[in-house]
């Protein structure tokens, strides 16, 4: 951008950081949420509940569909990182 530009755009600075800033954390929200560690991770801690009688079966079953779904989407897009982000 030119000088003029950008000195006629100062003030929009703020909001065009924060827009940045929010791109990010999506970005990172989305790695984590399809890294296969992390799924893998949470389908092992959903058996967990079914075993502990926490959860019925149709909960489980519910559950781990979607887990599975999230799964399939990381292997096809290679989203994540797979370095077991998972807490």
């Amino acid at each position: 951008m030119g000088l003029i530009s950008e000195v006629l755009l100062l003030p929009f600075a703020p909001v065009r950081g924060s827009a940045w800033a929010i791109r990010q954390v999506l970005h990172e929200a989305e790695r984590i949420y399809y890294d296969p560690a992390t799924i893998r991770a949470e389908l092992a801690r959903l058996e967990e509940r079914l075993e502990a009688g926490e959860i019925t079966e149709e909960e489980f079953d519910r559950e781990e569909d979607e887990l599975l779904d999230r799964l399939e989407i990381a292997s096809r897009s290679g989203a994540g990182t797979g370095n077991g982000t998972a807490r």
